[in-house]
């Protein structure tokens, strides 16, 4: 009988503290995530020299719960995976660090992951990949289609050229005097609201897989400054409702247009935006009628930042034969494309 393989993971590119471990790249065993949005709220947004001290304070504690929640020593672990990039430089050091010090006390491999490829991932303990698959990843830093022919193959058929879809809902919640974190807010004041006010979408050039959502964060901004110096008032709710189209709108069309050129068997929807309400809904009526394609989407838990999908990226990574010296540092801007 074979052994289990079991992997750790840990996770600390932003502002959550996480530490998992995951048996045989699909079962979680301990999954624990310490969040500082509190600490955060004030400021409207994260702070990285606050976000970076909360993790050194963390980090013990989480690693502790995670061994006892799967009743587990480091004895009976196969490899340490680890947030090697993107994210908060200070914060990416501290799980890495971590990493690398539990790594070489304990005599066992080190498994860098692109944290992008743990949100991806997070589907795999849901359900098992069908390649060839096309990811959909939405989250505060990175609006992305990513084509997978394989595991651990990842290539980026289209990006934002500016701001993220998370950031763009961060920035109008601001506007709209929402506290941070802003996009749970907005998406669920638009089910209050109806899109009746006209606002961009940003197709791009023709064929174009990439996004931008600069012009309609900026939209949304003047819409409420003309308001204001004409006396007007906008209802929020309507307000939210037409951001919140006009996103849904330009991603479900370029991830349904990519689903059909590239004739995938699997979307895989990742990051933390794959939790607002309003983009699953618009997901769900659209692949319901392509039975050839499977839509998948992660439960809540699994889509905001959490250490399981980077240990479950990261068994891929192990079996894969990809390991990491002990001369392993954080890289903030690390390319997905670099792991095939």
């Amino acid at each position: 009988m074979m052994k289990d393989q079991l992997i750790l993971g840990i996770e600390t590119s932003c502002d959550e503290t996480a530490v998992a471990i995951i048996k045989n790249g699909r079962e979680i065993t301990a999954n624990v995530v310490a969040s500082q949005i509190e600490s955060h709220k004030r400021f409207g947004g994260v702070v990285p020299e606050i976000a970076s001290r909360h993790h050194v304070e963390q980090m013990t504690i989480v690693l502790e719960e995670a061994l006892s929640q799967g009743h587990v020593t480091m004895a009976d672990i196969d490899a340490i995976a680890v947030t090697e990039g993107p994210g908060l430089v200070g914060a990416l050091l501290i799980g890495v660090n971590a990493a690398k010090a539990l790594a070489f006390a304990n005599q066992k491999p080190l498994v860098p992951v692109h944290h992008i490829a743990g949100h991806i991932y997070a589907n795999r303990l849901v359900t098992e990949f069908k390649f060839p698959l096309l990811a959909l990843v939405v989250s505060g830093g990175h609006t992305e289609l990513v084509y997978m022919k394989e595991h651990g193959h990842f290539e980026v058929i289209g990006e934002t050229r500016d701001d993220a879809a998370g950031e763009a809902y961060d920035k109008v919640a601001r506007t709209l005097n929402m506290p941070y974190p802003g996009g749970p807010h907005i998406d669920r004041m638009a089910h209050e609201g109806t899109p009746t006010i006209d606002l961009p979408r940003a197709w791009l050039e023709e064929g174009s897989y990439d996004f931008s959502f600069s012009g309609l964060k900026s939209a949304v901004i003047n819409t409420v400054h003309n308001a204001e110096q004409r006396g007007e008032t906008i209802a929020p709710e309507d307000l939210a409702a037409s951001f919140q189209a006009s996103v849904v709108d330009v991603l479900v069309t370029k991830a349904k247009r990519a689903v059909e050129q590239y004739g995938v068997k699997q979307l895989l929807v990742a990051g933390g935006v794959a939790a607002n309400k309003g983009l699953r809904e618009a997901l769900q009526q659209t692949f319901s009628q392509q039975s050839d394609v499977e839509l998948v989407i992660p439960p809540l838990s699994l889509c905001t930042d959490n250490a399981a999908m980077i240990a479950a990226a990261g068994s891929v990574m192990f079996e894969k034969g990809i390991r990491a010296e002990m001369t392993l540092n954080a890289n903030p801007g690390l390319d997905i494309e670099i792991f095939n």
